[in-house]
C-alpha cells in the first residue's frame, strides 16, 4: 500500500515579522548605501579633473571628466606591470609561508601534552609588550640578515603575527583531542597528523588569518621605503606612493615659479592610486567571504 508523501508545513509569517523584516533590509539597505557612497565617490573623484575638485570639491559625479591622473600612473605600463608582479609575488609568497608557520605554531602551543606549551604561550605574548624598536630591528635585518634590496626584506617582516597566533589557536584548540589520539593510534607522526588530520578541519581559520595576511602584504609601503633601492623592485603601493612624492614635489614646485598649479592633478592623482592598489583585493575577497564570516565569529556560540 502506498503511502502519500508529506507535504511541507507553511509557516505564515505574521504581521509583527513581516514589519521586522522590512526594517532589517531597510536598515541593511541604507548602511550598504553609505558604505558605498564613499568608494562611489573615491571613483568619481579619481575621473575629475584637479580644477574641478581644488574649486568646486568632491562629488558622486565626475563635474569635469578626465582620465589626466590615470596617465600619469599608466605613463610607463611596464613599471606598473612589474611593480604589480611584485606585490602579487609577495602577496602570494608571504601569505602562504605565514600560514604554513602560524598554523603550526599554533598547533604546538595547543597540544597539553606539550610540555612547554605555556613558557612558549608567554614568550610570544610578551613580544607584544616590548621590542626592539625600529632602529634595532633595521641593523638586524641589514647588518646580519643582509636583507637589503631583496624581497626578503619584504616577505620576512610580516610573515608572523602574534595576534593572528592567538586568533589561530583557538581554531586548533576547538578541534576534538580524540581525532588527534585517534591518528596516533593509527601511526600517524606529528607531522602526518597536522598535514592529513588538523589542517583540513582549519579552513575557516586559514581564510580568516591568510585575508588579514593578504591584506597586510598588498597594502605594505613602509618596508619598500626602508629596505628597497632597486626601482624593478618597488611593489605597487611603493611604486604609487613614490609617483605621488614626485607629483607633490613638482607642485611644490611649480607654486614657488608661479606656475598654474591646477595643471598638477595632485587631488585626483590619490584618488585614482586608490582604485589601482584596491581593485585586486576587492576581486579577491568575494572567494574567501563565506570562510571570512565563518572564522571571525568562532566561540561567539558554544557548540
Amino acid at each position: 500500500m502506498a503511502t502519500a508523501k508529506a507535504k511541507p508545513m507553511k509557516i505564515k509569517n505574521s504581521t509583527s515579522t513581516t514589519v521586522f523584516y522590512i526594517i532589517c533590509y531597510v536598515l541593511i539597505g541604507l548602511i550598504t548605501l553609505a558604505c558605498l557612497l564613499p568608494f562611489i565617490m573615491l571613483v568619481s573623484g579619481s575621473f575629475t579633473s584637479e580644477h574641478a575638485i581644488r574649486f568646486g570639491g568632491y562629488s558622486l559625479l565626475p563635474r569635469e571628466f578626465t582620465t589626466e591622473a590615470y596617465q600619469l600612473i599608466f605613463k610607463t605600463p611596464m613599471a606598473v606591470i612589474k611593480a604589480y608582479g611584485v606585490s602579487i609575488f609577495i602577496t602570494v609568497a608571504g601569505t602562504a609561508a605565514g600560514l604554513i608557520l602560524t598554523t603550526m605554531t599554533a598547533y604546538v602551543i595547543s597540544r597539553k601534552d606539550f610540555k612547554y606549551r605555556n613558557a612558549l604561550s608567554f614568550f610570544f605574548y610578551f613580544t607584544t609588550l616590548f621590542n626592539g624598536g625600529m632602529v634595532c630591528t633595521y641593523i638586524f635585518y641589514i647588518q646580519y640578515l643582509h636583507l637589503k634590496d631583496s624581497y626578503w626584506a619584504l616577505i620576512l617582516p610580516a610573515m608572523f603575527n602574534v595576534f593572528y597566533l592567538l586568533i589561530m589557536r583557538t581554531f586548533v584548540s576547538s578541534i576534538p583531542m580524540a581525532l588527534i589520539e585517534s591518528a596516533k593510534i593509527d601511526g600517524a607522526g606529528e607531522f602526518r597528523t597536522f598535514f592529513s588530520i588538523v589542517l583540513p578541519l582549519l579552513k575557516s581559520g586559514m581564510a580568516t588569518i591568510g585575508l588579514f595576511l593578504a591584506l597586510g602584504y598588498w597594502n605594505d609601503w613602509y618596508n619598500a621605503m626602508l629596505y628597497i633601492n632597486s626601482e624593478d623592485k618597488y611593489p605597487l603601493q611603493y611604486m604609487l606612493y613614490s609617483l605621488l612624492q614626485k607629483t607633490q614635489a613638482m607642485a611644490a614646485i611649480a607654486s614657488q615659479a608661479n606656475v598654474q598649479l591646477t595643471d598638477i592633478p595632485t587631488n585626483s592623482l590619490k584618488l585614482a592610486m586608490a582604485v589601482v592598489a584596491t581593485g585586486p583585493i576587492i576581486l579577491v575577497y568575494p572567494f574567501v567571504q563565506k570562510y571570512f564570516v565563518k572564522g571571525v565569529t568562532i566561540g561567539s556560540v558554544k557548540g
